[in-house]
């Protein structure tokens, strides 16, 4: 499975830290151990479902935890029937790298 996970705290952050919230939802996803990239506008996620799923709720989650007063999260999936074809960020992306 991957996901692109896209939090949107309300406020993104503070005057010390203005993405606290955003870098503690990246921060899950570092930590999580699946295969992840960082891009401007969202992160995806690669991996087994029930893995997935479980660090995209932890990133939303984090967003709150982190002191965000509301929080929007925005997920986009794909997913195939078949767990060996299932898609990756390289085969998605690799031919314009």
């Amino acid at each position: 499975m991957i996901v692109e996970i896209q939090c949107l705290p309300s406020p993104a952050g503070d005057a010390e830290s203005p993405f606290r919230h955003i870098e503690a939802a990246i921060g899950v996803i570092q930590a999580c151990g699946l295969h992840y990239e960082v891009g401007a506008l969202g992160t995806t996620i690669e991996g087994d479902a029930d893995a997935v799923w479980r660090v995209a709720r932890a990133a939303h989650e984090a967003c709150l935890a982190s002191g965000a007063r509301g929080l929007v999260t925005v997920l986009k999936v794909e997913q195939t029937r078949q767990a060996g074809d299932q898609p990756t960020i390289s085969s998605l992306t690799g031919k314009f790298r």
